[in-house]
């Protein structure tokens, strides 16, 4: 996946995603900790792991999973959680999965215990496995996508536009009004940075042709 990534845009999947990820993980906890209402409660309770496991594994899920509730999305959609306590339980409900990152947790396990497995999943068939962590996982996710020309989930629109523009920084010039008002903050870091890697190809992720995954929602 990674090398078909490289091959099509020559910029590197995963370190980049995650070198970026990094660079504004700071700036997002403290961004998230201003949200209020249900939503703010719910980031709160997220981001709390990541003071009891010092990891920056655990920091960077953390970040992943509150940032969908501050743009106003359900990342439930998306990442899925299960025990490894009931391996026939978890398969049943992998293949109900249309498009997702799948984490198997050790049972009796605390905040500092790795998880059993990291994985996608597409159209209920679970498409790669032992991917270490979530936010390697969401690089892959990102990497399977382009390679397979799948459209974003309508209902995570934005959380995509910022892992692609953000931490990929692909068609990075182009930042929605959404993004653009949400996170000020980052806009005016990420114009720092400079525009990105920009494709001229219909194959950008932003435009999303038809194509036979086009349930799964489309980026327009």
């Amino acid at each position: 996946v990674e090398a078909e990534f490289v091959r099509i845009t020559t910029a590197p999947l995963v370190p980049r995603f995650l070198a970026q990820l990094d660079q504004y993980t700071d700036q997002l906890i403290k961004v998230f900790k201003n949200k209020g209402g249900a939503a703010g409660r719910k980031i709160r309770q997220i981001l709390a792991p990541a003071t009891q496991n010092e990891t920056i594994e655990k920091r960077r899920e953390c970040v992943l999973r509150a940032l969908p509730l501050y743009l106003n999305e359900d990342p439930s959609i998306l990442f899925k959680e299960y025990l490894d306590s009931d391996a026939t339980a978890v398969q049943r409900e992998l293949e109900q999965i249309t498009l997702g990152i799948f984490t198997i947790s050790v049972e009796g396990g605390d905040a500092s215990t790795p998880p059993a497995d990291v994985g996608i999943t597409i159209e209920g068939v679970e498409v790669l496995h032992d991917l270490g962590d979530m936010a390697s996982a969401c690089a892959v996710l990102m990497g399977v996508i382009y390679a397979l020309n799948l459209s974003y989930p309508r209902e995570l629109k934005a959380f995509f536009e910022v892992l692609q523009k953000v931490f990929l920084h692909l068609d990075a010039s182009r930042l929605s009004t959404k993004i653009s008002r949400t996170l000020p903050e980052l806009r005016k870091s990420h114009d720092r940075v400079g525009p990105g890697f920009t494709m001229s190809s219909p194959e950008t992720l932003a435009d999303c042709d038809p194509h036979p995954f086009s349930h799964l929602g489309s980026c327009d």
